[in-house]
């Protein structure tokens, strides 16, 4: 296969969005959100448009990256800006050949390329600790609710750029779609089968685990 890894365009939003629905369809919860999310996104003011990315097989679309403003604010009031991935896509048959992650490295490189500081993500840890990223924590920097979770992790693209920041992370409104829509967006899509399945009483545990490292 020819891979190539491109911004995405408007023509590609479609295809882009279906593969986002099969890769995340109940996955983490019965049907999913994450092609919803990402048709919400590009018109938010919090995307970052040039860390959109396609990756693509023999030039057809197989997967795809997309970031957003984020941003930690201190105790002070003060805030710190950061930026966020996901949803990461690949399509399920494709799945752990490398794609996934030659989108991240990728666009990694191109943030720190463009400047930006920082990205603070929520994922699983094994996925993405071979990128470099630590609990957040270890900065100091929790949910709104003050907790330190497993699953909140932060990478520095220049260093030291989180040394003496702390205070809780936001992430973009864009991710959280308004659930009442998703449905009549859903419509447009062919029919799937929302399922109970295990991964979801996994994703459930692992969302509320709390960082008990001590990374002093």
């Amino acid at each position: 296969m020819n891979i190539k890894i491109r911004q995405e365009r408007p023509g590609d939003y479609r295809k882009v969005e279906e593969i986002t629905r099969e890769a995340f369809w109940n996955l983490y919860c019965p049907g999913c959100n994450e092609h919803f999310i990402v048709h919400n996104l590009r018109n938010h003011e919090d995307f970052i448009e040039e860390l959109a990315f396609v990756i693509t097989a023999d030039d057809e679309i197989i997967g795809s990256i997309h970031y957003s403003k984020s941003k930690i604010i201190a105790k002070d009031g003060k805030e710190y800006e950061t930026i966020t991935f996901g949803p990461v896509s690949i399509l399920p048959k494709l799945h752990r050949q490398g794609f996934g992650r030659a989108l991240i490295e990728h666009s990694i490189q191109v943030a720190r390329n463009l400047g930006y500081k920082a990205i603070i993500i929520g994922g699983y840890p094994y996925h993405y600790e071979t990128y470099g990223f630590v609990g957040a924590k270890k900065y100091h920097i929790s949910l709104p609710d003050g907790n330190f979770y497993t699953g909140i992790m932060a990478l520095p693209l220049v260093e030291g750029a989180l040394d003496g920041v702390s205070g809780n992370v936001y992430f973009s409104e864009a991710m959280e779609p308004d659930e009442t829509q998703l449905d009549e967006f859903d419509k447009a899509f062919p029919y799937k089968e929302k399922q109970v399945q295990e991964s979801q009483l996994q994703f459930e545990i692992a969302v509320s685990e709390l960082d008990t490292k001590n990374y002093n």
